[in-house]
């Protein structure tokens, strides 16, 4: 059956794909699907957001061509989002970024037109580039003319885009998820899916995936995040604690490995907290009865992580050489498993 003929770019965000996982947990006696996001135009589930955040302002004639810039924090995806939606409608965008924003997104944020202002020094009392993105984005707001901030991290209309998310996956699976795996940094997807949940009165346990070193969900040890957009260094404003039944910390290497598996075993190029995702399944996995539906929500691709997640030397750089211990432990080598464990 043909598909309709789309009225512009916009209208391809969202009905994502989801797609079994058969190889990588063949006999765990469960089943596994992935909700690809990188199918969105932009290339992340983070085009949903921009999309609620905005599109109602343009079409109420408060952002308007010529006299409107919007201006947001991102490390990379939901700036990728809201500069597709800006050029599209002809707003300018003021994107502030920081060091950790990868080359990839910076080349897509020049050739989508967007003004990207670089913050290089991380705030001084918590260490982190979050805090001092924010003190910018307050500055260019109070100075720019017909500035807007969306602000991902506390607008409502962030997490109401992702109960659209949920809804797509309960009706591909008949309303049967048992099982909801959610990367976390803004809150804004989990929040949104467990709003769905809740409403819809599915019987759905919902385990956010936070990463290790975060503090969305409380302090966690002090230890430098290499994966842009899993985790945070402040809890956002959207953070809802009861949203999530479980939490599951992953760490960047966990990321990695994962990642290298869904390659391996799927054909796969998934990014950072897609792994996370599927890393934090692997923990929890023993748990799970048999028979049950388990959704790993993918936020993003992994092209925008060749530099980094699949990249040999920069692996190398930050946990060392650890290559033949992933290629034993994806191979299922019993042998390897505790090396791999001990290296992670």
């Amino acid at each position: 059956m043909s598909r309709p003929v789309l009225k512009g770019i916009l209208d391809a965000i969202g009905n994502t794909p989801l797609v079994e996982l058969g190889n990588v947990f063949p006999d765990s006696g469960f089943r596994v699907f992935a909700k690809m996001e990188r199918f969105n135009p932009g290339g992340s589930i983070k085009d949903r957001s921009a999309l609620g955040m905005l599109l109602g302002r343009i079409r109420a004639g408060e952002l308007v061509p010529g006299r409107s810039v919007v201006v947001e924090s991102s490390s990379g995806n939901l700036a990728i989002g809201i500069a597709q939606i800006c050029k599209y409608f002809g707003i300018e965008f003021i994107c502030v970024v920081d060091a950790k924003t990868t080359r990839q997104n910076l080349a897509l944020l020049s050739a989508f037109g967007a003004r990207v202002e670089m913050v290089d020094v991380p705030d001084p009392v918590t260490g982190e580039y979050l805090a001092a993105r924010l003190a910018r984005v307050r500055e260019l707001v109070a100075t720019v003319p017909g500035a807007y901030w969306p602000n991902q991290y506390a607008n409502p209309l962030n997490p109401q885009a992702h109960r659209e998310t949920m809804r797509e996956i309960a009706e591909a699976l008949d309303g049967r998820v048992d099982y909801l795996f959610s990367p976390v940094s803004t809150f804004g997807t989990l929040r949104g899916c467990a709003e769905y949940i809740e409403q819809s009165s599915m019987d759905t346990t919902v385990v956010a995936v936070d990463a290790i070193g975060s503090a969305i969900f409380g302090p966690q040890p002090a230890t430098r995040r290499l994966i842009p957009g899993h985790g945070a260094s402040v809890p956002p404003a959207l953070l809802d604690p009861a949203a999530a039944d479980e939490v599951v910390h992953v760490g960047d290497l966990d990321c990695v490995v994962a990642c290298r598996k869904l390659v391996l075993r799927e054909g796969i190029l998934a990014g950072g907290s897609s792994g996370a995702a599927l890393a934090a399944l692997e923990k929890t996995r023993d748990r799970i009865p048999p028979g049950s539906n388990c959704v790993l929500i993918f936020p993003d691709g992994g092209d925008r992580y060749i530099d980094t997640v699949y990249s040999d030397d920069w692996v190398g750089e930050h946990f060392g050489e650890v290559s033949h211990l992933w290629k034993a432990a994806l191979a299922d080598d019993p042998a390897a498993r505790p090396m791999a464990a001990a290296a992670a």
